[in-house]
């Protein structure tokens, strides 16, 4: 596949228009896709779901291409209770039935998390303290928080970064959720998650990669896997934090490579949902109705 030929993901949406675009064809080479497979059920039907995976051979006209690239790991969370059996044993001795033990340890809800972009910022203050909403970004926020109570879902928990503009963009939306509990994570601050390929030039991290990027992914492994087996009902949970943080869970999660985050724009407020199956199954929904937020509104700060 060329790179002309890339693969467009939608994932944060704001005034209609998409703010996620990834070229796809760089990930293509580097072996992170795998089986293609979409679904759509009548609850869903207003969305579209785009998978991060595509099948081993397809079609371009009369040309058919073998996929060069690796199969989807299913097991990317660890969260498989099969490899702790051999040939319908578990391992270790038990005294329950092996294949029923199996089965009640695999996942059977399905995750949904809504990750919220913090709103526009006050990108001169010194410090974190003074880094606080503008007038435009607590407009955005409200706008957010009314287009998130407007879903109608029961939302689960609301987890935030610790940085006064996260903070301060997550007791906005809440207003509109009452009930929802709200929790704190310093995990989820703005960092530089892994050096980016292509390397820029004009952006410098504060931190070394190196620093970051073991927070960052320490708070990908906490929040974005399979739902525990306990789990019976299937759960929706927002996430409000930071573009850089956002980018690199999504690259994680659709087995994307990390380093290609900063190839992605995301807007202030805007709403990135992923959805992580029992199979361990992974796909991005986009809001399929009308923007939310004004045009006059939106700001990529």
């Amino acid at each position: 596949m060329s790179y002309r030929r890339t693969i467009k993901l939608v994932c944060g949406f704001a005034g209609g228009s998409a703010v996620l675009v990834v070229a796809a064809a760089a990930a293509e080479s580097r072996g992170y896709f795998g089986d293609t497979q979409g679904q759509r059920s009548g609850q869903w039907s207003r969305f579209n779901i785009l998978q991060a995976a595509q099948p081993a051979t397809w079609s371009t006209g009369n040309h058919t291409v073998a996929s060069t690239g690796h199969a989807w790991d299913f097991n990317w969370d660890k969260r498989d209770p099969s490899p702790l059996f051999t040939n319908g044993k578990k391992k270790e001795n038990s005294s329950e039935d092996p294949s029923s033990e199996q089965e009640n340890g695999k996942p059977k809800a399905t995750r949904n998390i809504l990750f919220i972009r913090h709103s526009q910022y006050n990108l001169s203050g010194n410090g974190d303290h003074e880094r606080i909403l503008t007038p435009l970004g607590r407009e955005q926020a409200e706008f957010t928080g009314q287009r998130l109570a407007a879903l109608g879902l029961k939302y689960d928990i609301m987890v935030y970064s610790t940085m006064a503009r996260a903070t301060e963009t997550a007791n906005i939306i809440s207003k509109y959720l009452p009930g929802v509990e709200l929790v704190s994570c310093d995990l989820l601050r703005e960092g530089a998650p892994i050096e980016p390929v292509p390397p820029v030039n004009h952006w410098k991290p504060d931190a070394v990669y190196h620093e970051d990027g073991a927070r960052i992914e320490a708070a990908f492994r906490r929040y974005i896997h399979r739902a525990d087996p306990k789990q019976k009902e299937d759960s929706y949970e927002i996430i409000v934090c930071h573009a850089n943080v956002i980018r690199y869970f999504v690259c994680r999660a659709l087995q994307f490579p990390p380093e290609g985050w900063l190839r992605m724009g995301l807007n202030n407020g805007s709403i990135t949902w992923l959805t992580v199956r029992p199979s361990g199954r992974v796909a991005l929904r986009t809001l399929g109705d009308s923007g939310f937020m004004p045009p006059d509104k939106l700001t990529r700060t």
